[in-house]
């Protein structure tokens, strides 16, 4: 079968470690998923297969250096999830995912979903008024509903953020607390003000939950 050939020229030579990893790690499993060669000649790097192999690879190759070449690392649990999904035909979702920045911390760190499912959550957040994000803890699930908010926020798409959570789980009774509402909730509160000053920073935060223009309120004590 005739064979393919595509270039991709490489900014840099520190652009190779990025797409072979650790020990050539990378480079070996793409070899063996999609039977192709990959070969660097100084600035360049030649593809070298079937055409559709060589047309996905390159896609995934390009979407690798672009999304993690300012950080100039890629750990090996994020190649093999996009490897994955290559492989799997879901290019254009992976490369959707990769370019999609919600917003910026305070220390100028750019927030974006680490995985597919996350690329639909926020998605679904851009789209809808209400949205129920399901899934374990760790999952990011409080943090980008933060960095959404806050991103709405900046874009002045909102006057106000509220923030609020059950103080209890379901089933449970709090009981007697000491202090004034804000120190009793504060604890259940916490996830939220963690993403907060993060992404705001507690300065900024501060300033805002003393204009008013960020409110906190426990669930059970909202009405109307």
């Amino acid at each position: 079968m005739e064979q393919f050939e595509k270039q991709i020229q490489l900014e840099n030579s520190n652009l190779v470690p990025l797409i072979f990893g650790q020990m050539d790690n990378n480079l070996r499993q793409i070899r063996e998923l999609f039977k192709i060669d990959l070969l660097v000649r100084e600035d360049i790097l030649k593809i070298i297969g079937k055409k559709d192999d060589v047309e996905t690879v390159a896609k995934l190759l390009e979407d690798i250096i672009n999304g993690f070449k300012d950080e100039g690392f890629l750990p090996e649990s994020k190649f093999n999830y996009l490897l994955k999904y290559y492989a799997e035909g879901n290019v254009e979702r992976v490369g959707d995912y990769l370019n999609d920045v919600i917003t910026v911390t305070s220390s100028g760190k750019m927030i974006k979903p680490k995985t597919i499912g996350q690329k639909i959550y926020i998605n679904n957040i851009r789209e809808n008024d209400i949205v129920f994000g399901i899934g374990p803890a760790g999952t990011g699930k409080t943090y980008l509903a933060v960095a959404m908010a806050v991103d709405a926020f900046r874009k002045k798409e909102v006057d106000r953020i509220i923030l609020t959570r059950p103080a209890v789980e379901a089933g449970e009774k709090l009981g007697f607390l000491p202090g004034d509402l804000q120190e009793k909730v504060d604890p259940y509160l916490r996830p939220l003000y963690d993403a907060m000053f993060e992404i705001m920073g507690s300065e900024n935060y501060l300033r805002y939950l003393e204009k008013g223009l960020i409110e906190v309120a426990p669930l059970a004590y909202m009405r109307g």
